[in-house]
């Protein structure tokens, strides 16, 4: 299941950027986070594809949903201009964004590429 986050549970689960200058990820796993509005189209079109993902790669990954309506904070702090938006976390490497609806194969090859997660069999 993908999980929503508030800028609390995403200050603990993600990245403290008060009280951090440098990207410290604070997961325990990598991660996918979705920034979404509920009035968006597209936003809606990639939210089924990210519960397939979730329960097809299980406890590999977290994937978190953050309404950008609802904690404009949290958007302003990655610069997110365009909805949807994807930031991937691994565990060691900065993350990285992507925009727009991408489609589910292309979803996985980022997962495999920067979160070096492989779909489980």
């Amino acid at each position: 299941m993908t999980e929503n986050l508030t800028k609390a549970t995403f200050l603990e689960k993600v990245f403290n950027f008060e009280k951090n200058k440098e990207w410290e990820f604070e997961g325990k796993r990598p991660a996918v986070i979705d920034f979404y509005a509920d009035w968006c189209g597209p936003c809606k079109t990639i939210a089924p594809i990210l519960e397939i993902l979730s329960e097809e790669y299980g406890d590999k990954i977290d994937i978190y949903k953050i309404d950008t309506e609802a904690e404009p904070e949290l958007a302003a702090a990655f610069a997110i201009k365009s909805i949807p938006s994807m930031l991937f976390c691994s565990a060691e490497e900065a993350p990285q964004m992507a925009n727009g609806a991408l489609p589910k194969a292309e979803l996985e090859r980022i997962i495999a590429d920067v979160l070096k997660v492989e779909k489980p069999a």
